[in-house]
């Protein structure tokens, strides 16, 4: 979920980029990628301009607190790191704490033997402290695996305020026909309307989730999840993969968006700088934006809006798509499993790294936080995600999370052809069809 996730196909040859939190004195540096042995623990984790420092601080405290455990971590970018982390569990390079995105993802694990169960660690006054169907990413069969490690990660629009105003529109869209009528009004002041890395097929896959889910409501993805028979003929699927297909057409996305990545910011930018008006993006665009182009967010000129309606579907407009958080877990094989728990233990809800979290645009998936959201430093946006959770019906999680790895790659090549308008709908449907 997070962040922007990774199956996210794209480019395996991008190299997974160490940013090394330093061991403290007690002792050298474990080798890349090994776990940390009796009094060592090494942390796996998503390379993030916004919350990476966050992280530092929080393994600083915890290293100068602890006189035995001492803790190091290393972060990857997206796209080869969910290839490396199933390489290295089943080896004795795995760490000892690994992100991962819950649900789909988290139950591979599970069930190759390659995370620890955690609950005879973690008592009910520890796993309490987190909303209930936001943990419930982290269970398996009743079961605790992983713990939530920073924000809620549903997907929203986000929009350029000064390009909405010169292209004379009013507010953001609520339903499908203004949504058209805005990209159109963009597209005549010669603006990109949707900013889209399609070089990371991702990206492109929560258009095709939020479509579905708008048209089929949430039992159309149940149905191809639980493996049904036909799911993915079913006519809301094909309708959506029209209306994607409709977008791409009518330029929606420009004519360079195959080339745009995500992990090196490119939409980000795009949509900052003014050269496109929306971005689709889950809730980690804000800090992104935080991070990287601070000046469009502190003047405000970043906003943010649910998906629109589609006619005559299904789908309550209230749910959402994304992942519920991503979640920390702990390797089965890891040499030093107490020190790992303890450390997850000690950090993921203490007050300072949630109000870390909350200064960088996060809304942790902890209880009872409502207050320090409304007096934070970024409250009509934290108090806007938080809604979004607490009031959706469904929270459907990404496809790419909650399919089996196979299924999910075949997802994402498949939907990337249609994007690329080198597949129609129909094809796409017969390949996912096929055994």
């Amino acid at each position: 979920m997070k962040s922007s996730v990774t199956l996210r196909v794209a480019t395996a040859v991008a190299a997974a980029t160490a940013f090394a939190l330093s061991l403290t004195a007690c002792g050298g540096s474990t080798g890349p990628g090994q776990g940390g042995g009796d009094d060592r623990v090494t942390v796996w984790s998503l390379q993030d301009t916004a919350l990476n420092p966050v992280q530092k601080k929080s393994l600083a405290a915890y290293n100068a607190s602890e006189k035995s455990t001492k803790v190091s971590m290393q972060t990857f970018v997206n796209d080869p790191y969910k290839q490396k982390l199933q390489t290295a569990l089943g080896s004795p390079n795995a760490p000892d704490v690994f992100l991962n995105w819950g649900g789909g993802n988290l139950a591979t694990y599970v069930k190759s033997g390659n995370a620890a169960d955690l609950t005879a660690e973690l008592d009910g006054a520890f796993t309490d402290k987190f909303l209930p169907s936001v943990l419930s990413g982290g269970k398996e069969n009743g079961k605790v695996y992983g713990v939530p490690m920073e924000g809620v990660q549903p997907v929203a629009l986000f929009y350029n305020k000064d390009v909405f105003d010169k292209a004379g529109i009013a507010k953001p869209p609520t339903t499908w026909e203004g949504f058209l009528a805005a990209i159109d009004r963009m597209k005549a002041k010669k603006i990109t309307p949707i900013a889209l890395a399609g070089s990371q097929a991702w990206t492109e896959l929560m258009w095709m989730e939020y479509l579905l889910d708008r048209i089929g409501g949430p039992e159309a993805f149940a149905a191809i999840l639980s493996g049904e028979a036909g799911a993915w003929s079913a006519p809301s699927v094909t309708k959506a993969l029209t209306m994607i297909r409709d977008l791409v057409d009518r330029g929606a996305f420009g004519s360079n968006y195959g080339s745009v990545g995500q992990d090196s910011g490119g939409a980000d930018a795009l949509l900052a700088r003014g050269r496109a008006g929306m971005e689709l993006m889950g809730s980690w665009e804000y800090a992104a934006q935080l991070a990287t182009a601070p000046d469009f967010v502190k003047d405000g000129k970043l906003g943010w809006s649910t998906f629109p309606t589609v006619p005559g579907g299904k789908g309550d407009p209230k749910s959402v798509v994304g992942n519920p958080t991503n979640f920390f877990s702990v390797a089965a094989k890891s040499e030093n499993k107490k020190g790992a728990v303890d450390f997850i233990r000690k950090t993921v809800t203490e007050p300072a790294y949630v109000k870390n979290l909350i200064s960088i645009g996060h809304v942790p998936a902890v209880n009872g936080i409502e207050d320090q959201l409304r007096s934070g430093p970024h409250a009509d946006y934290s108090t806007f995600v938080y809604g979004l959770v607490k009031n959706a019906p469904d929270f459907t999680q990404s496809w790419d999370q909650a399919l089996d790895p196979a299924t999910a790659q075949k997802v994402l090549t498949n939907l990337q052809k249609v994007f690329n308008k080198q597949s129609t709908p129909q094809q796409f449907v017969s390949a996912m069809e096929a055994k």
